[in-house]
């Protein structure tokens, strides 16, 4: 199977979508060349794309036959909302309206199977998702069945406990917020039950 990783960061979502080898081809799409590079080092048998996964999804999705979509969340959490802008005089911006363009444009265009992540927002969704599993909203074309997962304390947790929770040790690598990185990951379980949904 043909797929595709969209915003992949370090590949939480990934990690065990091929767990008895390299029975599927994935490309994954990330924009910081240096997250990128460790998405490379965890799975050197993907294709990886330094690039904006919005245009390249646009232009390649016909080539797929799965794609999985993660846009940035940040603008949308309701965690951002409630406590930055409310208490913490953080700026507040507009919602990245990328998540419902790719959701809309997926449904109406994709011919294969598709899922697009984000966390629960502040607001009611402006398209009502598929499934809600963990703290994460799904949108997909194919049935996704419940289950429970661990707690992942992802609002208090420092970079030991998610490294342990993620399975990445991102210690051999200078960036300037690991952390922040390491909260970004979907967990690894989670995205593992989505393709054998999928499947």
């Amino acid at each position: 199977m043909k797929m595709l990783n969209l915003y992949a960061g370090i590949g939480g979502n990934r990690k065990f979508w091929t767990p008895n080898g390299d029975e599927h081809q994935i490309t994954a799409v990330e924009f910081n060349p240096q997250i990128a590079k460790i998405y490379g080092d965890f799975f050197p048998n993907d294709t990886l794309i330094i690039g904006d996964a919005h245009q390249y999804l646009l232009e390649h999705f016909a080539e797929f036959d799965f794609i999985w979509s993660s846009p940035p969340c940040q603008s949308h959490s309701s965690f951002r909302h409630n406590i930055c802008v409310r208490y913490r005089g953080t700026e507040p911006e507009y919602p990245d309206m990328k998540l419902y363009q790719e959701i809309l444009f997926l449904r109406h265009h994709f011919k294969g199977k598709w899922v697009v992540e984000n966390v629960k927002p502040y607001y009611t969704p402006l398209i009502e998702p598929t499934k809600v599993l963990q703290r994460h909203l799904f949108w997909s074309n194919f049935e996704i069945a419940d289950m429970e997962f661990k707690k992942d304390k992802i609002r208090t947790a420092q970079i030991p406990q998610l490294s342990a929770l993620h399975g990445f040790d991102l210690s051999p690598y200078k960036l300037p917020n690991k952390r922040q990185i390491l909260r970004n990951c979907v967990f690894s379980e989670l995205g593992n039950h989505i393709i054998i949904n999928l499947l």
